[in-house]
């Protein structure tokens, strides 16, 4: 009886992962006249600034047998929104070099055909294969920073202290901090001009316990998102559905829920640095 139980609530939380990803997957416009040539060309970008994108370089699971990386429309919905906007980006990585791609993340339900393009395209490829460390870039040169996400982040985000310092720096000249997903880990370590804890008594999201269960990996993470960030005194709030788009926006301080949510961080970070700048 324990069984057929536990086989019945494992098949129905599979179902409400695929139902949300299918009730809030962006397919791609039939006006959508995007092409590989354009979409990985910093110099098309226009002058209004610059944003530090952040990545894993992380890829594998304690026990599970696929890996995991980054998760790809955590990048590619963001990155769109931003390059359509005329800001450039530069991509680094803690280690520098190459960033592994989630594979979970580069299944048919996940992807739409605006994410194929950017990994079809071989010049936007080159730049995820060639990071720059975070030694190589200069915060004074950035408006805002983006902390894309998969569960790669939760090992080699937190606590780094180069991250760490180009994200506070960035923020106390006046720019946006944003992260999405798993990827707002890269911010639980971050720190005001008095010591304290950035996001403390500030209103953030981040993957959420809820989620972290029901895509089955609540064993495979070295802590819970949700519980760190709370325990730094943020204000964490979720969506009501899981798995559809949620993002909170807290001064400069922009964050959103899960992977259906980069687009929504990218819209909201825009708009703040119109305000901003």
């Amino acid at each position: 009886m324990t069984n057929t139980w536990v086989i019945k609530h494992r098949i129905i939380q599979q179902l409400l992962v695929v139902l949300a990803a299918l009730f809030s997957m962006p397919f791609a416009s039939a006006n959508d006249n995007s092409s590989s040539k354009s979409i990985s060309n910093p110099s098309l970008s226009g002058s209004k600034g610059k944003i530090l994108v952040v990545m894993t370089n992380h890829d594998k699971y304690p026990s599970r047998k696929d890996t995991t990386g980054l998760w790809v429309t955590e990048l590619t919905h963001f990155y769109d929104v931003a390059h359509k906007a005329g800001y450039q980006m530069d991509f680094i990585s803690p280690k520098g070099g190459a960033v592994p791609l989630d594979e979970r993340s580069q299944k048919w339900i996940y992807m739409d055909k605006q994410a194929h393009a950017y990994l079809a395209d071989p010049a936007f490829m080159s730049r995820l294969n060639n990071t720059l460390q975070p030694s190589e870039v200069k915060a004074s040169d950035y408006k805002a920073i983006y902390f894309t996400g998969g569960h790669g982040v939760m090992w080699d985000f937190p606590n780094n202290p180069e991250l760490t310092a180009l994200a506070e720096q960035i923020y106390r000249q006046g720019g946006v901090v944003s992260a999405v997903c798993h990827g707002v880990a890269g911010i639980l370590s971050l720190k005001d001009e008095q010591g304290k804890a950035l996001i403390a008594n500030r209103k953030v999201t981040g993957f959420s316990n809820r989620e972290e269960s029901l895509s089955g990996m609540k064993k495979q993470v070295p802590f819970f998102l949700e519980n760190q960030l709370k325990s730094k005194g943020a204000k964490y709030s979720q969506g009501f559905f899981p798995f559809t788009s949620y993002a909170i926006v807290d001064d400069r301080i922009i964050t959103g829920q899960n992977p259906q949510s980069p687009r929504e961080v990218g819209e909201e970070v825009i708009k703040k640095l119109v305000t901003i700048h």
